[in-house]
């Protein structure tokens, strides 16, 4: 089964940029759909953006769209989510997630998730 590490989180200022990385090991990287999602304190998780496994098709969220890009590097094993134009609201833990063969974007059918990395924007 994968096994999914995230990096790069960190204290910002509101219009300041950040990228996520996830790195996988075991499995076949190119397997799997990767998503990101994020918890803000108090509330439940959402769905910030995926990437097909072969990274033909993305979607994000409405709230992202514009500022958020997702990517993957196949022969690194990495998922990348590049933050820009970051917001106060954008707050949140961010994990990545996994899932083999499938195309979706919702977190109950992601099955490998990484430990989480928190993203804190200040205004």
């Amino acid at each position: 089964q994968v096994q999914l590490v995230e990096s790069g989180g960190g204290l910002v200022q509101a219009g300041d940029s950040l990228r996520l990385s996830c790195a996988a090991s075991r499995g076949t990287f190119t397997y799997y759909t990767m998503g990101w999602f994020r918890q803000a304190p108090g509330k439940e998780r959402e769905f910030v953006a995926a990437i097909s496994y072969s990274g033909g098709s993305t979607d994000s969220a409405d709230s992202v769209k514009g500022r958020f890009t997702i990517s993957r590097d196949n022969a690194k094993n990495t998922a990348y989510l590049q933050m820009n134009s970051l917001k106060p609201e954008d707050t949140a833990v961010y994990y990545c997630a996994a899932v083999a063969l499938r195309w979706t974007t919702s977190h109950n059918e992601y099955r490998y998730w990484g430990q989480g990395t928190q993203v804190t924007v200040s205004s």
